[in-house]
């Protein structure tokens, strides 16, 4: 008889602990978004966000995982693995300690490591979203965040963490600087180039239209929210909690974290006067975000002092990015492309300075991975466009996509219906 190893409880319990956690990344997401929005479309912002996790549910458990962890050739066939387990966890549950091996996998409930993957796949999508808001359709949103969840992802994951070519090269990237964040930020750099500026946003003249966030309060919460969400991140990504070394190495995974937030809020606050011309909360709030990104990558390091330079540079990038996309012309509404993007390549080179990778290898896995996801990301996008159209109508962008789409003003008190602007 096959028994249990003594570790199942505790690596599947930190596998469902952990994503649950992540899984609440999802309002941190949907917070900051709505809040870094004009008050006249969080409401969009809201509906985009929830659609975002059930998408991104629905498309990884009959699609992605099985690219991702299963033979393409067998992808057909693998079917049988997502319906399987139910009749074998029931097995199991009935005292049939048969059916163990399609059950258990390297010491955890199968499908607790499914969990676990499908809530960074949802990661990934949702920092598309606040790049390109205020003027994408929904569903046009929707299709693309069903490509990526269920194919593009997929696909760089399967290269990676599914044991495919640039993993047996020794690519490292412990929690996904590269391949959930620099994956959503190559689809996010894309979307916005096909969809364009929002309407004022660049001037004739050549100034840039100042769009603060409309409640500072909401992206406040949603940057802490992300910020506690990110311990589940980082820390699950240690997969396993069965043993005392186990539980120490995540000690030092979420310190790391911790220290790489904290420093990038800090360096970007210290550098916004000089680039942005004042001392900017978003460019603080951004600098948290940009700081756990850059650690994400290599989190494992025994010298704490390095996760505090690595986030300080990675707030500090972000910041000076902002700036550039401006002077570029390139409209992200959020700061998604400098927090998630350049942010993740710091954090993927940065692990060759204390986390063993290996410089050409970490730079083979950026240019490979950042050109297979813009590539296919701006021929969907382009597609998408020739087909449904990505961008509402002026007058809808105008009024606000709560009122145009929707209907449903999340502030009402503060935005006219359409039957007042004469009035």
């Amino acid at each position: 008889m096959v028994e249990l190893p003594d570790q199942f409880v505790f690596n599947t319990f930190a596998f469902l602990i952990w994503g649950a956690l992540v899984m609440w990344m999802c309002a941190g997401f949907t917070m900051l978004e709505s809040g870094a929005v004009r008050t006249k479309n969080a409401s969009m912002i809201c509906l985009k966000n929830i659609g975002i996790y059930s998408i991104a549910g629905l498309a990884y458990f009959f699609i992605g995982y099985n690219l991702m962890y299963v033979d393409v050739g067998n992808l057909i066939g693998s079917f049988e693995f997502l319906y399987g387990p139910s009749g074998d966890e029931k097995a199991l549950l009935d005292g049939d300690l048969s059916v163990v091996g399609r059950v258990v996998d390297n010491g955890h409930a199968v499908m607790s490591d499914w969990f676990f993957q499908m809530v960074f796949v949802a990661t990934a999508a949702s920092i598309v979203s606040g790049a390109i808001a205020e003027r994408i359709k929904m569903w046009s949103f929707f299709v693309f965040t069903l490509i990526l969840t269920a194919f593009i992802y997929p696909i760089v994951g399967s290269w990676t963490w599914g044991g495919g070519w640039l993993d047996e090269r020794g690519f490292s990237d412990f929690a996904g600087s590269t391949i959930v964040h620099g994956t959503g930020g190559w689809a996010a750099l894309a979307g916005v180039l096909v969809v364009g500026p929002r309407l004022g946003k660049f001037k004739k003249d050549g100034s840039v239209k100042s769009t603060p966030p409309s409640n500072v309060l909401v992206v406040t919460l949603g940057v802490f929210i992300l910020w506690l969400g990110w311990f589940g991140f980082n820390g699950g990504s240690q997969l396993a909690l069965g043993t005392p070394a186990d539980a120490v190495a995540m000690t030092i995974v979420l310190v790391n974290t911790n220290l790489a937030a904290a420093a990038g809020v800090l360096a970007a606050l210290a550098i916004s006067r000089t680039v942005l011309g004042r001392i900017d909360l978003f460019a603080g709030l951004n600098g948290a975000i940009a700081g756990l990104v850059a650690i994400t990558a290599g989190p494992t390091m025994v010298e704490h002092w390095w996760a505090v330079v690595i986030g300080a540079i990675g707030g500090g990038l972000c910041t000076v990015a902002i700036k550039v996309l401006e002077k570029a012309k390139v409209d992200d509404v959020v700061g998604a492309i400098p927090a998630h993007l350049v942010a993740g390549i710091w954090g993927t080179l940065a692990v060759t300075i204390a986390a063993g990778g290996r410089f050409h290898i970490q730079l083979l896995g950026i240019v490979s991975i950042g050109a297979f996801v813009f590539i296919v990301s701006l021929v969907v996008w382009k597609v998408l466009d020739a087909l449904m159209g990505l961008r509402v109508s002026a007058d809808v962008e105008r009024m606000g996509q709560d009122v145009g789409e929707l209907g449903l003003e999340a502030y009402p008190e503060f935005v006219l219906m359409p039957e007042e602007y004469d009035e």
